[in-house]
């Protein structure tokens, strides 16, 4: 099958054609049917990560199951699913909690070392990226990570679930508990950014402010509902979003984007008992200035608080499913935010079209085979 390699930490992706093992135990084969491009991806093959190499990236997937191991009891051929970008081992106490993403054994997912490589380039182990590998033609998975869902519902708009959609809407939803009448600002107004403010409108809050550098982007999240917009390259944000809040700061700050300062900005524009939400991933070695002195920032003084959000905090058996019941009804809008349908070939210059900002999501598509 053919998929997009990285091969060495820094370098393009280049599409090979690479082998694929047959499913065993709980394992599914997956035909992917779209693969939506995240900048997380984008951000590993550029940084590494801790990543082995060569790996196939990419974790936004959806598909048609063609084949599953002995095993498998919760997915069948013939199943549309999506994928999750978490491995709960579904054994250890968090995972029996519902809390997928702090499952303590991730590894039981993967095959043993001494088995068969679910993938192969030139008799070489292939690493998946989170246990997916969605930039391919196919995907093996095991089925702790995926989700049956209505066939209904179009592949393109389904990828971006299990992680734009997860990610953003879980942040609102899940993570912060956003109440009505309540406040927010979304720093970053990519896919993750549009799915915070539109849950959020559906959450209650009242006051949705969008942040950005991007002019297309701030008139997208008013499409998707942000009440006002503040473009951070021509204007001081939080002093802005100050004079918005008519000096009471916001209740919720998510910092979609991975940078100190953009976080930083986010904390000095919260109101009494606010708190800033990390939600983008940032570089290794990455530090927040925070002070909680009174004196320097009222973070004690206003019992304000930081904390970080991975993949919006999801149960994603319980959360996916109901994500596609709101976009069959018409409450989540999930069109918009696809900008693109790429083939697998395009995937350098998409993300280069991405890095340069504008663009909410591209998907890779592949056709149906047979």
């Amino acid at each position: 099958m053919r998929a997009a390699l990285i091969r060495e930490v820094g370098q393009p992706f280049q599409v090979e054609n690479i082998t694929i093992a047959a499913p065993v135990d709980r394992e599914v084969l997956v035909e992917i049917r779209a693969s939506g491009l995240c900048h997380s991806d984008i951000t590993v093959a550029k940084n590494g990560m801790g990543i082995g190499l060569p790996a196939v990236l990419g974790h936004e997937i959806s598909g048609v199951v063609t084949a599953v191991g002995p095993a498998v009891s919760r997915i069948k051929v013939g199943d549309h699913v999506v994928a999750a970008a978490l491995q709960p081992c579904g054994h250890c106490q968090a995972c029996l909690r519902g809390n997928l993403n702090a499952c303590s054994n991730p590894d039981a997912l993967d095959r043993s070392t001494d088995a068969e490589p679910r993938l192969e380039v030139d008799s070489t182990p292939v690493v998946q990226m989170q246990g997916l590998g969605g930039f391919a033609e196919q995907a093996l998975i095991h089925e702790n990570q995926l989700v049956a869902i209505d066939p209904r519902m179009p592949f393109e708009q389904a990828s971006i679930i299990g992680c734009a959609v997860a990610t953003g809407a879980g942040s609102i939803f899940n993570a912060a508990k956003v109440r009505p009448g309540q406040s927010v600002a979304v720093f970053g107004c990519g896919g993750v950014g549009l799915n915070a403010i539109q849950a959020a409108v559906l959450a209650g809050a009242t006051t949705i402010i969008a942040v950005d550098i991007q002019p297309d982007k701030l008139e997208l999240a008013q499409k998707f509902g942000a009440t006002a917009i503040v473009n951070s390259g021509t204007e001081d944000a939080a002093a802005r979003i100050l004079e918005i809040t008519t000096g009471a700061g916001v209740d919720h700050a998510f910092v979609m984007i991975g940078v100190p300062a953009i976080a930083e900005t986010a904390m000095a524009s919260l109101g009494f008992g606010g708190t800033t939400y990390l939600v983008g991933g940032m570089r290794p070695g990455a530090a927040l200035d925070v002070r909680p002195s009174p004196a320097d920032s009222g973070l004690l003084s206003k019992q304000q608080g930081v904390r970080g959000i991975w993949l919006g905090s999801s149960n994603f058996y319980a959360d996916i499913p109901m994500y596609v019941d709101l976009y069959m009804q018409g409450k989540l809008n999930l069109d918009d935010l696809i900008s693109r349908r790429i083939d697998l070939d395009d995937i350098n210059e998409a993300y280069e079209d991405l890095e340069r900002g504008g663009i909410a999501r591209s998907v890779i598509t592949f056709p149906a085979v047979g």
